[in-house]
């Protein structure tokens, strides 16, 4: 079989994730065919970078290209379903980064009419993908980190029951123009950030439900908060060190998820913490404890008096300075799940199966975290649909 043929929508941070965590898999099984960036000097910079031969501007005319068979999109939130639908239209298998979609619209929309076009956005994706017969990859990296896959397997020995999940992704905020309002980033630490951890919790619930009673277990009623933190009058003129610039955007949320089987999770996803990226799942078994520590670990410890010490080596993501104790990642693309990730999408395309992380995981991440932001709205628990 011929390699897969992938063509790259964006050339930023994911791109750049993406790009170089497939460099294992590149030869026999992938190549880098084409990239996509609406400014053709960053698209041709990408390119370089990455020995990929061909440029585009324009998405439609990647996905449209002979010369790809898997489009990766990792564009602003906003444009993932509309080129995944695109991709799908022409062919193309599908890879797409978290979110899957949302509701790109003013600030002030109702909630409940943001819950109906998120998930009405992430229905045309999933139509497009199965009349196209193509595969559909989630790019929900927490599914394949390596303290998540072990937890996986810790859970399964010890012959237990998950009784509550709790879940973080927190930092101190995003330097990405777009996140700072809701019509090009769909929602605010609760969507961009959160869909980490609800996705992480959300796939351990349907793996749990799977390997005990044959189908998935999942959300049945969900209740969230959300905040402005950083905009607070109480706060005003003091000294910060947060990166976060939200407009009409929430930069603090948490969500209470009640499962169908009456076991519970909770997601605390924000933009006020310092101390660098913070990304951890704990399960509360029957007859055990899992924490999986994906970010922080202990892996490595060091310590310097003086930030300049450590020079221009990389230390850990998002972290405000380089002085006192930090916890780098020895290697942290592998620790958060990327090259596993891409694996198993190129095996799943190769082997016309479903991947780890597919279409259910992406749509019910969508609509446990827009029925969060009603239940936000309205301060009342939000029941989903099911059978």
């Amino acid at each position: 079989m011929s390699p897969l043929r992938i063509g790259i929508v964006g050339a930023r941070f994911a791109a750049e994730l993406h790009a170089t965590n497939y460099r294992p898999l590149l030869g026999l099984r992938a190549s880098l065919a084409a990239v996509c960036s609406r400014t053709r000097g960053e698209a041709e910079r990408f390119a370089e970078r990455h020995a990929i031969p061909r440029v585009f501007t324009d998405y439609q005319a990647l996905v449209a290209s002979p010369d790809v068979d898997v489009v990766d999109i990792c564009a602003t939130t906003d444009r993932h379903h509309e080129i995944a639908i695109a991709a799908a239209r022409a062919g193309k298998h599908v890879i797409v980064e978290k979110p899957l979609t949302g509701a790109f619209c003013e600030a002030t929309e109702p909630r409940d009419v943001m819950l109906a076009t998120a998930l009405a956005n992430a229905d045309a994706v999933l139509e497009a993908v199965a009349k196209a017969g193509v595969t559909l990859c989630y790019a929900e990296d927490f599914v394949y980190a390596p303290p998540v896959a072990k937890l996986r397997r810790l859970l399964d020995a010890s012959g237990g029951a998950i009784l509550e999940l709790r879940a973080e992704e927190s930092h101190s905020g995003s330097h990405a123009a777009y996140a700072r309002r809701w019509k090009s980033a769909g929602g605010g630490a609760l969507l961009r950030m959160g869909s980490h951890p609800v996705g992480a919790v959300l796939h351990l619930k349907h793996w749990e439900g799977v390997r005990r009673r044959g189908r998935p277990v999942r959300v049945r009623a969900v209740f969230a908060e959300v905040a402005t933190l950083s905009r607070l009058p109480a706060v005003s003129g003091l000294t910060r060190h947060l990166s976060t610039r939200a407009e009409d955007v929430e930069d603090w949320s948490v969500a209470v998820l009640t499962f169908e089987d009456g076991t519970m999770a909770t997601i605390h996803s924000n933009d006020i913490t310092l101390g660098g990226v913070r990304n951890v799942v704990t399960a509360y078994l029957t007859n055990a404890v899992i924490q999986a520590n994906i970010n922080p670990n202990n892996t490595l410890t060091v310590y310097a008096p003086d930030a300049a010490v450590w020079g221009d080596e990389y230390i850990t993501e998002k972290v405000e300075t380089k002085a006192g104790w930090q916890f780098p990642s020895p290697d942290e693309d592998w620790m958060r799940g990327y090259p596993q990730e891409l694996e198993d999408f190129v095996g799943a395309i190769r082997d016309g199966r479903e991947p780890l992380s597919g279409g259910l995981l992406a749509r019910e991440v969508v609509e446990v975290i827009y029925a969060g932001y009603v239940s936000a709205a309205t301060g009342r628990r939000v029941e989903l649909p099911r059978p």
